[in-house]
C-alpha cells in the first residue's frame, strides 16, 4: 500500500474528557508558540491521535441554491438593500440575525458567524462543487468531497456503519468519495423518516416468512437463515472471482468492498440508529415535523452512534423572484431543527467533539431585482459554525454599508477548509495520491481562522 493511502485505526467513544476540546487548541498554540519550533498550526495538528479517541464528528447542513446572508445571518435594516427584512437582538448583546431565525437568536452563545465570506465562483455547479471540495472541478482529477476526507482521516473503518451518510439533496455536484475510492463514499439516504432500502437483516425476513407456521421454533430459522444468506455471498464471491480472472478486477475489487460493507451494516444492531420511532413524541416535535427536522435529528443519532460524518441538506434557496417570502420560509424550515440540534448535542456532552457547520455556494446580490429577487453574489456571504471547539458569541468579519462589499476580515473557501480540518484535529496539508499519480493536499493554501478558536 503506497504511505499516501495509509490511516489509522481507532475505536469511536462517547466518553467524557477531563479536558474540553476548546482548551486543548489554545493550550496547544500557546504550548507552541512558547516553544519556538513549531507553527500554531502543526501544534494543533498534533491533537490528531486525541481527536481520533474522541470520536470527533462533523454534521453539515448544506443550504442547496445559496441562501440571501441578507435574510439570514447578515441583514442590514435600514438600508435599502436591506429590503424588508428586519434584524432582531440574540442571546448575545450587539448581535442580530433576520428575524425569521428566533430560534437560532437563542443558541448565538454557541454560535459563530462569519459574514465575510467571499470566493469568484456564481454558477451553481461550480460554487457548490468548490464549497464541498475545497477545489474547483479539474480533469482527469476526482476530487474527493469534504465528507469522504474526513471520513478517510478520522473514520474508523471497522465500524459497522457508513462513516459518511448525506441525507437528502438531488444535486451531482455534491461530491463523493473520488480518488479515495469507494470505502469513503457517501451511504445517500433520501427521506431520512424511514429506514434505509432493503436493509433488514435476512434472519428478521426469514422469521416473518415462516416462523408463524407453527412448525419451527425461533432459535431453529435464525441460524438457517444466517447460514442460507452466508451461502448466497461465497457463491457471489465464486462468480466475482471468475470474472476478475478475465478482466474487470478493479471493478470485482469495489464490489466486493460494497458488498461486505453492505453486509456489515444490515446485519448491525446499530442499524437502530436509523430508527426516529426510537425517539419520543415530544423530541420529534422539539426539532420540528418536516423532512429537514427529521434529517437533524437522525444526524445526531448517527453522530450519537458513531458515525463520523453527516451531511443534511436542504434545497430551494434560489431567490431569483419572491426573496423576501421564499426566504422566511427556508428559514421557518431550519430555523428550530438547527437550534434543537445544537441545544441537543450541547445537553448530551457531544457538542464540544461535533462540528456544525451551516452553509451554502454563495449569497445573494444586494441589489433587490424587479421580480422582488437577489441574484447569485459570491462576493460576500455567509456562514455559521458551532462546536468542535469553535468559540461562540461571535462575528467574524464583515461587510460595508450596503453589503456590497466585504470591509473587514475577508474569509476564503480555502481558509474554511483548513479551519474545519484543523478543529476536527485533522492535518489540512495530508497529501493523498490521486489515480494520475499526483499528490494532493486536502487543501491548497489557506490561514487558520484562528478568531473562531479562541
Amino acid at each position: 500500500m503506497h504511505p499516501k493511502f495509509e490511516h489509522h485505526t481507532h475505536a469511536r467513544t462517547n466518553c467524557d474528557c477531563v479536558v474540553h476540546r476548546r482548551d486543548f487548541l489554545r493550550v496547544a498554540a500557546a504550548t507552541g508558540a512558547a516553544a519556538g519550533m513549531m507553527s500554531w498550526t502543526d501544534a494543533i495538528c498534533l491533537s490528531a491521535e486525541d481527536m481520533r479517541k474522541r470520536g470527533m464528528a462533523c454534521i453539515l447542513l448544506w443550504m442547496g441554491g445559496g441562501p440571501s446572508q441578507f435574510e439570514t445571518f447578515s441583514p442590514k435594516p435600514g438600508h435599502a438593500n436591506g429590503g424588508e427584512t428586519k434584524a432582531i437582538a440574540t442571546s448575545v448583546p450587539g448581535i442580530q440575525i433576520a428575524e425569521t431565525l428566533p430560534n437560532m437568536a437563542r443558541v448565538m452563545n454557541d454560535l459563530a458567524i462569519i459574514r465575510s465570506m467571499t470566493s469568484k465562483e456564481g454558477s451553481h455547479p461550480r460554487a457548490s462543487f468548490l464549497l464541498h471540495h475545497g477545489y474547483l472541478p479539474m480533469g482527469g482529477v476526482k476530487f474527493p468531497t469534504l465528507g469522504s476526507h474526513v471520513a478517510h482521516q478520522i473514520g474508523d473503518p471497522k465500524f459497522d456503519l457508513p462513516s459518511f451518510v448525506r441525507i437528502g439533496g438531488r444535486r451531482a455536484d455534491l461530491g463523493g468519495a473520488g480518488f479515495l475510492g469507494v470505502d469513503y463514499d457517501p451511504f445517500v439516504l433520501r427521506n431520512p423518516e424511514a429506514k434505509p432500502e432493503n436493509t433488514q437483516p435476512v434472519t428478521s425476513l426469514m422469521t416473518k416468512q415462516r416462523f408463524g407456521r407453527g412448525k419451527q421454533n425461533l432459535q431453529d430459522i435464525e441460524p438457517a437463515a444466517d447460514a442460507r444468506y452466508a451461502r448466497r455471498l461465497e457463491m457471489l464471491d465464486r462468480l466475482q472471482s471468475d470474472f476478475g480472472k478475465i478482466e474487470g478486477a478493479d471493478i470485482v475489487a469495489d464490489h466486493r468492498k460494497l458488498i461486505r460493507k453492505s453486509s456489515d451494516m444490515i446485519l448491525s444492531p446499530k442499524m437502530e440508529a436509523f430508527d426516529l420511532a426510537n425517539e419520543s413524541d415530544g423530541m420529534r416535535d422539539a426539532y420540528g415535523r418536516n423532512p429537514f427536522g427529521a434529517g437533524c435529528l437522525l444526524a445526531r443519532r448517527l453522530v450519537e452512534a458513531g458515525v463520523t460524518f453527516v451531511e443534511v441538506n436542504l434545497e430551494g434557496w434560489d431567490t431569483h423572484e419572491d426573496n423576501f417570502t421564499r426566504t422566511a420560509q427556508r428559514n421557518e424550515i431550519f430555523d428550530k431543527p438547527m437550534a434543537q440540534l445544537i441545544t441537543d448535542l450541547k445537553q448530551r456532552g457531544m457538542l464540544d467533539r461535533t462540528l456544525v457547520l451551516w452553509m451554502g455556494e454563495f449569497g445573494r446580490t444586494p441589489r433587490i431585482n424587479a421580480r422582488a429577487g437577489r441574484d447569485h453574489y459570491p462576493r460576500a456571504f455567509n456562514i455559521a459554525l458551532a462546536g468542535s471547539g469553535i468559540r461562540g458569541g461571535q462575528v467574524i468579519g464583515e461587510t460595508d454599508a450596503g453589503g456590497i462589499e466585504v470591509s473587514e476580515r475577508p474569509v476564503a473557501v480555502s481558509d474554511l477548509f483548513r479551519t474545519v480540518y484543523t478543529t476536527l484535529g485533522i492535518n489540512a496539508d495530508h497529501e493523498n495520491m490521486s489515480r494520475i499519480g499526483r499528490p494532493i493536499k486536502l487543501v491548497d493554501g489557506g490561514e487558520v481562522i484562528r478568531e473562531l478558536l479562541g
